[in-house]
This record gives C-alpha cells, sequence and structure tokens, in this order.
C-alpha cells in the first residue's frame, strides 16, 4: 500500500455505515477477515499484512499474540460494548486504545431486556402454542399472565444500558431498584430509581435484569445462595454477559419452584450446547446473543467504531469510548 495510507481491519460482516465512513478517506485502506475466524488464521493474517493500524473487533478474541502479529498497530476497536475476549492489559502494556461503541446498541440491549420481561410475563410462547395446539376452553385459564404495572424491577448495572431499561421500565409505572456500587446514590435517584444493596434488594424484586460488566468480581454473582433469596414468583432476564449468572443453579431454581422463569440472551458457553438442561424447561426463553444486534444497532455500532478508529488516526481520540484510560496522554 502507500506509504502514506493507514490500514483498517474489520471482519467481513462489517456494516456498511462503518464502511461508507472509512471508504470516503483516501488516507485510509480497509482489508477485511472473516467474523468466525480462527485464532491460528487470524494470527496468520495479521502477519501476513505487514501493516496494521487498527482492528476493528466482533467476537474475536484478541491478545498479545495478535497485539505482536499486527505490526504498526494504534487502536482495537469493539464492535460493541463488551471486550471480555480482548486482553486489555496487554493493549494497555504498548499503550493501545481499546475503544468500545458506546452507547450505539444500548437502546437496543434494552429493548430486548423488556422483550425477555414481557414474553415471561405475558405467557407468550405458551399463548402461541396453545392456538397453534387448538387448546382454547380452560387451558388458557390455568397459569394466567402477570402486568408489569406497580411491579418491582431490580437492575443491575446502571450503566449505558442499565440507564435505558430504567427509563423504559418507568414508563410503564414500575418501581426501579438500582444495584451498581460504582454509582453515586444520588445519581440513581435523579434518575426516579432507587438506590438499594443487592442481597437487601432480590427479596422485594418481582423481576431483576442484567446489565453489568463480565468481571472476576461478577462472575458467579447470581449464585444459588442469591438466587433462593429472590421471590419464588419472580422473573430473571439477562442481555449481559454469560457466566454471571450459574447455570446450574438457574435451572435448579427453575426446576424447584423457587424462581417463576428466567430468559437468557447470554449463556456460559456460547453457542450453548443444545442439550443444555435450561432449553427443556417450559419456564425457560432465550435468544442467541442478539440482544445488541437490531437493523439499525449494527449501523449504529460500525459508525461508531470507524470513528472511534479514526479518531485515534487522527490524534483526537474519544476519550469518552476508550476502556483504558491510562494508556492517554
Amino acid at each position: 500500500m502507500a506509504t502514506n495510507k493507514k490500514r483498517l481491519l474489520v471482519p467481513d460482516v462489517f456494516g456498511m455505515a462503518g464502511l461508507d465512513i472509512l471508504k470516503r478517506r483516501d488516507d485510509i485502506e480497509v482489508a477485511t477477515f472473516p467474523g468466525a475466524i480462527s485464532t491460528p488464521d487470524f494470527q496468520a493474517l495479521l502477519k501476513s499484512l505487514g501493516e496494521v493500524n487498527g482492528v476493528a473487533l466482533g467476537g474475536t478474541p484478541f491478545g498479545a499474540a495478535e497485539r505482536d502479529a499486527a505490526k504498526g498497530l494504534q487502536v482495537v476497536a469493539r464492535i460493541g460494548v463488551g471486550y471480555d475476549a480482548v486482553d486489555v492489559p496487554a493493549l494497555s502494556e504498548k499503550k493501545i486504545p481499546l475503544m468500545v461503541a458506546g452507547t450505539a446498541n444500548s437502546p437496543s440491549v434494552a429493548e430486548h431486556a423488556i422483550f425477555l420481561m414481557m414474553n415471561l410475563a405475558k405467557r407468550a410462547a405458551h399463548f402461541h402454542a396453545m392456538v397453534q395446539e387448538g387448546r382454547w376452553g380452560a387451558d388458557r385459564m390455568k397459569h394466567l399472565p402477570v402486568d408489569l404495572l406497580g411491579k418491582t424491577l431490580l437492575i443491575v448495572g446502571f450503566g449505558r444500558i442499565g440507564t435505558r431499561t430504567a427509563k423504559r421500565a418507568l414508563a410503564m409505572e414500575m418501581n426501579v431498584l438500582v444495584y451498581d456500587p460504582y454509582v453515586k446514590p444520588d445519581a440513581i435517584r435523579a434518575a426516579g430509581c432507587e438506590p438499594v444493596e443487592l442481597e437487601a434488594a432480590l427479596p422485594r424484586a418481582d423481576f431483576v435484569t442484567i446489565h453489568c460488566p463480565k468481571t472476576p468480581e461478577t462472575v458467579g454473582m447470581f449464585n444459588a445462595k442469591r438466587l433462593a433469596l429472590m421471590k419464588p414468583s419472580a422473573i430473571l432476564v439477562s442481555t449481559a454477559r454469560g457466566g454471571i449468572i450459574d447455570e446450574r443453579a438457574l435451572h435448579a431454581a427453575l426446576t424447584g419452584g423457587k424462581l417463576a422463569a428466567a430468559g437468557l440472551d447470554v449463556f456460559e458457553q456460547e453457542p450453548t450446547s443444545k442439550d443444555n438442561p435450561l432449553l427443556n424447561l417450559p419456564n425457560f426463553i432465550s435468544s442467541p446473543h442478539m440482544a445488541g444486534v437490531t437493523v439499525e444497532a449494527v449501523m449504529r455500532m460500525a459508525e461508531t467504531t470507524a470513528q472511534n478508529m479514526l479518531s485515534v488516526l487522527d490524534g483526537r481520540t474519544n476519550r469518552d469510548n476508550v476502556i483504558n484510560k491510562d494508556v492517554l496522554g
């Protein structure tokens, strides 16, 4: 490539809105890689390109080996907000910023969390099956749906997604509790919600939705002990990351009458096995890690990711979207 051009590597499913931004720049060359590329193949590709100034990642793991294979690397950007597949210390060691897509997909994830709650509360899947099977009559009165009106929702994690989920829940006249030790109680109250401690709030909640990042602190947060604190009538949903909920403990709670229902967009292992016992439960619904992947969100995330990478190359890094801010001067 011409010496004055910077090379950016993006997945082949990168949204057109992002590609358009990059292709309008005469000083940028765009290369693509398969979104489902294996780790060895990805490392080999990075080495073969000679120089890669920026990399955009979907779910592809990125660590020290990838960092060293990408000569001239100045920025790594996630096409999303989760970054548990990225070795952040490895990037920080070389002063390379890791950037995320900010608020690009947070409305979509918040909507999906509400969708899971409403689907379970209104027994959508069960009623659809009843209509398909012609089981009207007395069957439809055996297990009635419930309202969200006046119910208490506990939001775990009050960042970009949790705050938007709260707005939607408040609009439906729910009482909203928030557990987030990193957000000041006054900020939570200003949003119309009640700051709480987790153990004290779980017995109060009719619904719980998880929106915190996956960290050593949050892995296994919803274990058997905490699930046992919840109401038997409660509904638990997660659009965060797999592993925050102990799936074995969740299965035991759902089959033992300790929890009414649950909905997961994320699993401990992804894709989860078709033999996962949760999938056979009548009080469980799932989606394949798609909460933040809508037609609109894909375009917003690609656009933000492109702008993130260019901001670094242009010397005007968008600090708000940098995870490892310690690398910034």
